[in-house]
């Protein structure tokens, strides 16, 4: 019987079958492909068109020449913008001087840029010699250098107190002796690099000399802080659309908080173009020659002028974890004794005098530097030595930067707000336990605010402030210190605005506001993050960054805090020695012009001093109601050597003599 049999497959040729089947499938899609890609080959080889043959040739000529056509659209820019400021100049000076100045700043620095990349190593081999004999001699002739200084400041203010009086020289006592601490309870006395705090305490001293003291750098102040006040003021017009005209009436959170935004937006736009990069680089490579600093250091210290304590961090996160401890001491500190830019246009938007906000923010850079390397020597080299990059913005375009700006703040305005309710609620819920306990031993006055006040009101007098106002600046850093530094400027707007308004000085034993002086120096004074709120703010952002340096933030937090503090008050300390106010007599009279009964004051003393002088010179004060005036300061400050009118029965019984 014939059988029909089924041959088994064997499981090898089975695999084979499988990929045999395979390869032709892949055969077959490779087949498709070079089909495809002969049929492109074949539209290509057709002929092209006289517009496409004309296209690719402009667009090679495009690429060939991109740099010259670059080169020749920016000199045709430039061109024009000469043009149009040599004209602006011609037909209104006042107004183009402005910009005249700002394109000379600007030029100066891209030609020494310029230089500096094309000439730079020529430059340094030409001087080397006197490098080296410098070098050599560095010793003998810094320590001339020193006493040289030293006289001139000294002289400088014997001749200054002779002319101004001896307020200033409180505050050169009040900037030694906090040195003087900072070097006696530091953490290496012995390891003090003395070149950082002179150079540190030098650059605060020149700039503010230039600032407070020179005609030029006063009005370059005045219009720079005019000019600021105009920039922010912008900001209105967004308030105003959101919140409607009646926007003002809440005025911290929707006049205030509006300025945040703005400015929030402008720096980061200024970032996405690299300028706010490319400006704290020079400013941290200027600290890093002159005080001997580390570049990231200085460099973080250069970026607290502009960005937040928080920001600034970020402008070094690549080189965290290389940074000694007495860097992260420095950087720190930096941190606590400045505010960002944004929480600075709040403080002006609340009255705060904006020319005196940035001159503290600048001054305090350096002073930051100098007294944490005093309180924190450093003992190890620095580990980062090479030349640091900073990355442009991560936005691609400028609206996204404008975008992201806006968006950003938003925390920032929350976090504001959140915790000046908290900080303020919690300050009257203290303030009302102390009291009640203070009633229970007859004395309803006491309160936190009140310890705050007599607690630093020595501090307060040895930065320069008078006595009699050294009780209300002591609680104003009392609370900056324990709570927060917004509290403190919004309390000190009040008191600015009680001596604009011309309001009593004194309401019954309680002191209504303080002299343009004091005020002054409490600008100074308060133009920091240093608090305990903040501390735990920069723990935890450093330890997000580099956690495994963690021990070495927490060991550092304290003393970081208190350096930063101490570089706030040197700040006051200096702007106290330098800082002479000129008295406002037409704006003192013209406030008080519709007010029949003149309260006691200082300021209105010696105004009515003044003006017995001009009357007896001949040449009386150029004001309205000028004999009304006179009356009144003939009751309330009575001249022995004036002959006042005589019948004029005195308007406020306790005068004040004028000498």
């Amino acid at each position: 019987m014939e059988m029909n049999t089924v041959p088994k497959s064997h499981p090898d040729k089975g695999k084979d079958n499988h990929a045999f089947l395979a390869e032709e499938k892949d055969l077959t899609r490779i087949d498709l492909n070079l089909t495809s890609e002969d049929g492109e080959d074949a539209h290509d080889d057709q002929p092209k068109s006289f517009l496409q043959k004309n296209v690719e040739w402009a667009e090679a000529c495009l690429m060939k020449n991109k740099d010259r056509i670059i080169l020749a659209l920016l000199l045709v820019l430039l061109a024009g913008y000469a043009a149009m400021l040599i004209a602006a100049c011609i037909l209104n000076y006042k107004q183009a001087v402005e910009l005249l100045a700002v394109t000379i700043v600007v030029i100066f620095f891209l030609a020494w840029d310029w230089l500096m990349q094309r000439y730079g190593d020529l430059l340094c081999q030409k001087f080397s010699p006197i490098c080296e004999l410098w070098d050599g001699n560095w010793f003998w002739i810094k320590w001339v250098v020193y006493a040289v200084l030293l006289v001139m400041l000294v002289c400088w203010l014997v001749f200054d107190t002779a002319k101004s009086g001896t307020r200033q020289l409180v505050s050169f006592a009040g900037l030694v002796l906090l040195i003087l601490l900072m070097a006696l309870f530091s953490k290496r006395p012995t390891r003090i690099h003395w070149r950082t705090l002179f150079w540190g305490v030098g650059l605060q001293f020149v700039f503010g000399l230039l600032m407070l003291r020179t005609d030029v750098g006063l009005k370059a102040l005045q219009w720079v802080g005019n000019k600021v006040e105009t920039f922010l003021s912008y900001s209105n017009s967004g308030a105003k659309m959101v919140f409607g005209e009646s926007y003002e009436d809440h005025f911290f959170a929707f006049k205030v908080m509006p300025s945040i935004v703005f400015v929030s937006t402008i720096i980061s736009v200024l970032y996405h173009v690299g300028f706010m990069q490319w400006l704290i680089l020079k400013i941290g490579f200027v600290m890093h020659v002159s005080m001997g600093t580390s570049l990231t250091e200085s460099t973080a210290a250069a970026g607290n002028m502009f960005l937040g304590q928080t920001e600034s961090l970020l402008l070094i996160r690549p080189y965290i974890h290389q940074m000694t401890r007495s860097e992260i001491h420095a950087v720190t500190a930096g941190g606590f004794a400045s505010v960002s830019g944004s929480i600075l246009a709040a403080y002006i938007s609340l009255g705060v005098e904006a020319s005196h906000l940035l001159t503290a923010s600048i001054m305090s850079a350096p002073a930051s530097l100098a007294i944490a390397k005093v309180f924190w020597p450093e003992t190890e080299p620095a580990k980062v030595s090479r030349e640091i990059k900073m990355p442009r913005g991560e936005t691609n375009n400028l609206l996204e930067a404008v975008a992201q700006g806006a968006c950003s703040s938003a925390p920032l305005v929350a976090n504001i707000v959140v915790n000046l309710i908290a900080f303020v609620s919690i300050l009257a819920f203290m303030d009302e336990t102390l009291s009640w306990l203070g009633a229970l031993f007859d004395y309803p006055q006491f309160s936190f605010s009140l310890i705050c006040s007599y607690v630093f009101a020595p501090l307060a007098f040895v930065m320069g402030v008078s006595w009699e106002d050294s009780f209300i600046v002591g609680e104003l850093i009392g609370i900056k210190t324990f709570l927060n530094e917004f509290v403190s400027y919004e309390r000190l707007s009040v008191l600015i605005k009680n001596r604009e308004e011309g309001k009593p000085e004194y309401v019954g034993i309680v002191k209504q506001y303080i002299s343009i002086h004091s005020q002054t120096i409490a600008t100074y004074a308060l133009c920091g993050f240093s608090n305990f709120g903040s501390l735990g703010i920069i723990i935890g952002v450093m330890n997000t960054l580099a956690p495994e340096r963690i021990s070495d933030f927490t060991d550092c937090g304290l003393r970081a805090l208190t350096a930063g503090s101490v570089a706030c008050f040197m700040t006051a300390c200096i702007a106290g020695i330098l800082y002479v106010p000129e008295l406002q007599c037409d704006s003192v009279f013209g406030a008080l012009a519709n007010i029949s009964v003149w309260n006691t004051s200082t300021e209105i003393s010696e105004c009515c001093c003044q003006l017995y002088n001009s009357v007896k010179a001949s040449t009386p004060m150029n004001m309205t109601n000028g004999t009304s005036i006179l009356q009144h300061c003939c009751a309330f400050a009575p001249s022995a050597f004036f002959n006042c009118t005589i019948g004029l029965e005195p308007i406020i019984p306790h005068g004040v003599k004028c000498h």
